[in-house]
């Protein structure tokens, strides 16, 4: 039972003051979250708490390999629809 921080994370320090378990470390090149001390805020909190302040959609991985913050969940621009913005924008 751990998260894992990926690629995509841009150092913001915004999680790691959060996390009761102090798991989540500095590292290079993003923080890491250490599975030995992460305890995915089981019993202390009902969401977990890195997810819960991210500013970056899809960093943070549950045990599952699933984003807790998925494309489109903060932004709330469903992916598809970013994608196609996207394009025409490069297409200009």
């Amino acid at each position: 039972m751990a998260f894992q921080i990926i690629a995509g994370c841009v150092n913001c320090w915004a999680c790691a003051p959060l996390c009761p378990s102090a798991a989540i470390v500095a590292a290079t090149p993003h923080f890491r979250i250490d599975a030995k001390l992460c305890t995915e805020c089981d019993g202390v909190y009902a969401d977990p708490q890195c997810a819960s302040i991210c500013p970056i959609e899809g960093v943070i991985l549950d045990s599952a390999g699933v984003p807790l913050n998925p494309p489109g969940s903060l932004t709330g621009i469903p992916p598809e629809r970013l994608a196609a913005a996207s394009a025409e924008i490069r297409a200009r």
